[in-house]
């Protein structure tokens, strides 16, 4: 996964990557999200959304880059990584946050109805959880809306006969 170094790359750089990743969820007929870590520069996992695909609830784009990271590191703290997210995280991505004690998370478009990031909630900063996890939202914001918008746009058509399926 060590895609080696990519500089000083900025917020908007890394996640044009999450949204690469993304791309291929929506491709594959999943819900739109990517997600990458990074450490010191350097992409150590990334994912999409595969809850579908899978048949696996906890298949979310951050969950399974997570995963990767750890395997990666060699370890399951992150504590010097951060998360790029096309979209805030929920609370079970979240916990899992937390609980790998990420530095940072970056994301994309709000969830004002399931979000943790400060969405519905803000378990990152969470006064009674171990960890406490810095957080910066609105990154590529129109980008992640905009693929967001599209793809549930379609299924709404789908749903109501409009589109003929793929």
């Amino acid at each position: 996964m060590n895609e080696g170094l990519m500089g000083l790359r900025s917020d908007e750089d890394f996640m044009r990557e999450a949204l690469r990743q993304a791309a291929k969820a929506y491709a594959a007929g999943e819900v739109p999200v990517g997600a990458i870590v990074v450490r010191d520069g350097r992409m150590i996992g990334r994912a999409f959304n595969q809850v579908e695909s899978l048949k696996d609830a906890t298949a979310h784009a951050e969950m399974l880059a997570l995963t990767q990271a750890q395997q990666a590191a060699g370890d399951w703290r992150l504590t010097d990584c951060t998360l790029y997210v096309t979209k805030e995280p929920c609370p079970m991505c979240a916990g899992a946050i937390v609980h790998t004690r990420l530095l940072r998370v970056v994301f994309g478009v709000e969830d004002p109805k399931a979000g943790a990031a400060g969405g519905a909630m803000n378990l990152l900063q969470f006064p009674t959880l171990n960890h406490s996890c810095q957080f910066t939202g609105g990154v590529c914001r129109e980008e992640c809306r905009s693929i967001l918008r599209e793809f549930f746009g379609e299924q709404r058509k789908l749903k109501q006969g409009r589109l003929p399926p793929a």
